[in-house]
């Protein structure tokens, strides 16, 4: 196992059976570099894109979707849920929904450019054309407490974890979205403790697509939760904790997972079943600044820098490094 450091940064210019599907949806994305990007342990140079991406100031992000086409990001703001889309390649920036006053958090993009968002402190989860920023539909999962903090597309559903109540929630991800009647909560049961700090985060799917993954950040466990039936098993993970658990990311059998206040991002080899998992590697970076969420693009992974740690924070940026 290594603790890999990339590279300081330079300031730029400006997820049952559904569950498969969506596994093998993502695999051309994080598979296919741009031309001229490197491999893991390759020594080909990586894609002219910076590994810096300054955010307008006082845009504080969470949550990151890319596009699977096009080198383009979606980021929430947590304070007023103002959705930005982000040029991968040249930085630039612009507001394509203007928020509720509530948070956006975990994001995710569907075939359709929708961005199925979890609302944090507002409760809720949200469904945004991110196109032209109209808000499709909006589910109150009728928890309080309540903190609806990420977020994952599988086949046939979006589910979004919830870090202050020990359930999870599922609405059906079709062409016509249904009202509020549609929402499922599913509880957590099983090996699952809730504790009284932040609980269940960062959310993916298991290798064959039959189950889901969830960290819980208080904890630094790693869960394995059948949708049918919310029991989690603990994963067998060899005594490795994520502590500080944030964003979860899968990859054919390789997992990403974000540790926020520890400012690394771990990589696990999964089993298919998604029942034990190995830590392979460990990276950093000197431009992390408490990241939280992750998503790939073009040979890299994209993090944005929530510095947590930085009361009064106004400057905020994105940060890019080599996928392992």
């Amino acid at each position: 196992m290594t603790r890999r450091t990339a590279a300081p940064a330079r300031p730029a210019a400006r997820l049952a059976t559904g569950l498969l599907a969506a596994t093998l949806a993502l695999t051309p994305v994080l598979g296919a570099p741009a031309a001229g990007a490197a491999t893991a342990g390759g020594d080909a140079p990586l894609p002219a894109y910076p590994r810096h991406l300054e955010l307008p100031r006082g845009f504080a992000p969470e949550g990151i979707a890319t596009e699977r086409q096009r080198p383009v990001a979606y980021l929430g703001d947590r304070e007023s849920g103002d959705l930005l889309r982000l040029q991968l390649r040249t930085g630039a920036t612009r507001v394509v929904s203007q928020g509720p006053g509530t948070p956006s958090l975990g994001l995710k993009l569907d075939r359709r450019e929708r961005l199925w968002v979890a609302g944090g402190s507002g409760g809720d989860a949200r469904v945004v054309d991110a196109t032209d920023g109209e808000v499709l539909a909006s589910y109150d999962v009728g928890a309080d407490p309540s903190f609806v903090n990420d977020v994952v597309l599988t086949g046939r559903a979006a589910w979004f974890t919830d870090s202050l109540q020990p359930q999870l929630y599922r609405v059906p991800v079709r062409p016509e979205l249904r009202g509020q009647q549609a929402l499922r909560m599913v509880p957590l049961t099983g090996d699952w403790e809730q504790t009284e700090d932040l609980n269940a985060n960062g959310i993916a799917p298991t290798p064959n697509g039959r189950a889901l993954l969830v960290v819980q950040s208080s904890t630094g466990l790693l869960f394995r939760v059948d949708p049918a039936t919310g029991v989690a098993d603990r994963v067998r993970t060899g005594g490795v904790r994520l502590r500080n658990g944030d964003g979860l990311l899968l990859w054919g059998r390789t997992l990403y997972a974000v540790q926020n206040a520890r400012n690394l991002v771990a990589v696990l080899r999964v089993a298919p079943g998604g029942r034990r998992a190995v830590l392979q590697d460990r990276v950093t970076s000197r431009d992390f600044d408490v990241p939280t969420t992750v998503a790939a693009s073009r040979g890299g992974l994209y993090l944005p820098n929530a510095r947590f740690s930085t009361p009064d924070a106004q400057r905020f940026w994105v940060t890019r490094v080599p996928t392992p």
